[in-house]
């Protein structure tokens, strides 16, 4: 519409503007704005299409975004919603935010998230908790929280976020939107905070969220600064479709089984071949991502807590207890069971060795020409603090990231009381433009997102 002068980017940036302003109150997703900045680079931009017409603009040219805060976005706050950063400005961008703004798109500000990006609910001490699009009572999902609610909102129409065990696709199933974990090293993890050393750089992602399939493939393409190929040129006859509807251990919503289960109908009905099937060795998921996070070297949770001085999680946690801890409980339970898997060498060791022999079982069952639909979480989005009493829901996400597979949330409706539903939709590593391509169908096939209006 910008390109063809339908609407002028100006109006584009005041219109999201105006519907973060309405939402954010009860949202609390939106943490630092830069709404003048973006008006002027908005008034540019027009000028530019005015003077230069539509034919050598960049792809996003003129459209707003959010970026999640753990980014740096020159002049913006980079807290990672640790106390002891607060006041901590970008002086630069991030790699990946350089190339969203090359392609054209204006940031709004910049989005909240849980503490050094670790947990699944987004709640800090520097900026509070975000609640969810669709119910102000229950979780926005983390660590990138602030994304999906603003986004899911219609605050964005995308943004940026990180993945090391779910970030990017809890945030966008809890909201109602698209979300696309890249495969393992395609994108750079540059320019963020707290960074990621070793194995873990290629376990933790930078992806986007979107409100409509469509933006995914480009997006991804920007940030990895290659082409993923265009997945509209997929064929879906020719895919093979696998469902895995539980890991046998963690109890999945039948809600969510049923939508699942719709999704490979409609993939089906595009002619793709499909089979159900069970993988028993998923029920050791959690022990596998522990094993292989803790084998994966860096400093330790404790140490990015302590931020250079020194953390003692006992005495954190006792003084969380009479209310005068800058750390919230997740974090420092974190900080006290990342102990673990060092003390229980030898099962860690195995766990790893489960971990090798369960990607290769997974990339043997989707092969070049695969995809593996499963369930994004055990339940639909909780209320707040339920994910401490229930912790280990989150492993549906957690275990595609030492997999190192290519992963899309798609979004299937809403269900009766008005809540997100939705699949995850992998693939063999590099196999990106397969899980966009069946996004891209089921968002024609089923709706894709919907807007929350009974909730903003």
């Amino acid at each position: 519409m910008i390109r063809r002068r339908e609407v002028a980017s100006r109006e584009v940036v005041d219109a999201h503007i105006r519907q973060i302003e309405e939402v954010n109150p009860r949202l609390n997703a939106v943490v630092c704005t830069r709404f003048d900045d973006a008006r002027r680079e908005a008034d540019d931009a027009d000028r530019r299409i005015q003077s230069d017409g539509a034919s050598e603009l960049p792809p996003f040219f003129g459209v707003p975004c959010t970026i999640k805060e753990c980014f740096a976005l020159e002049g913006m706050p980079q807290t990672s919603g640790l106390v002891a950063r607060k006041g901590q400005l970008a002086t630069e961008d991030a790699i990946t935010v350089g190339r969203l703004r090359a392609a054209g798109a204006i940031p709004l500000g910049v989005t909240n998230l849980s503490e050094l990006c670790m947990w699944m609910e987004s709640n800090n001490r520097v900026y509070g908790r975000t609640n969810n699009a669709y119910d102000p009572g229950r979780t926005a999902g983390g660590s990138s929280g602030g994304e999906g609610a603003i986004i899911g909102s219609g605050g964005a129409p995308f943004g940026l976020g990180s993945d090391i065990g779910g970030s990017i696709r809890m945030p966008a199933f809890f909201n109602g939107v698209f979300g696309h974990k890249p495969s393992a090293g395609l994108v750079d993890n540059a320019g963020q905070y707290p960074t990621a050393h070793g194995a873990a750089n290629r376990f933790l992602v930078t992806g986007p969220l979107a409100r409509k399939a469509v933006d995914l493939a480009p997006l991804v393409s920007i940030l990895a600064g290659t082409s993923v190929g265009d997945p509209r040129e997929v064929a879906l006859a020719e895919l093979e479709v696998v469902s895995i509807e539980s890991d046998g251990r963690t109890h999945v919503d039948e809600r969510l089984i049923e939508a699942q289960r719709r999704a490979l109908s409609a993939l089906e009905r595009r002619g793709a071949r499909i089979r159900t099937v069970r993988v028993p060795r998923l029920a050791r998921a959690l022990e596998i991502w522990s094993a292989m996070m803790g084998a994966a070297g860096g400093p330790t949770f404790s140490e990015l807590l302590g931020n250079g001085a020194a953390f003692h999680v006992g005495r954190e946690l006792a003084r969380w207890a009479t209310g005068r801890s800058p750390h919230t409980l997740p974090a420092l339970f974190l900080a006290l069971v990342e102990r673990a898997p060092k003390l229980l060498a030898g099962a860690s060791k195995d766990a790893i060795n489960e971990g090798r022999l369960l990607k290769e079982e997974l990339t043997a069952l989707v092969g070049d020409r695969g995809i593996l639909l499963y369930p994004p979480y055990a339940t639909l989005a909780p209320r707040h603090y339920e994910p401490l009493a229930f912790p280990m829901r989150w492993v549906y996400t957690a275990v595609f990231n030492v997999m190192e597979m290519p992963v899309t949330e798609v979004p299937l409706g809403l269900d009766a009381s008005g809540l997100p539903l939705g699949v995850q939709i992998a693939a063999s590593h590099g196999n990106d433009r397969l899980t966009l391509a069946a996004a891209l169908a089921l968002e024609e096939e089923l709706g894709g997102w919907v807007p929350p209006r009974a909730a903003v």
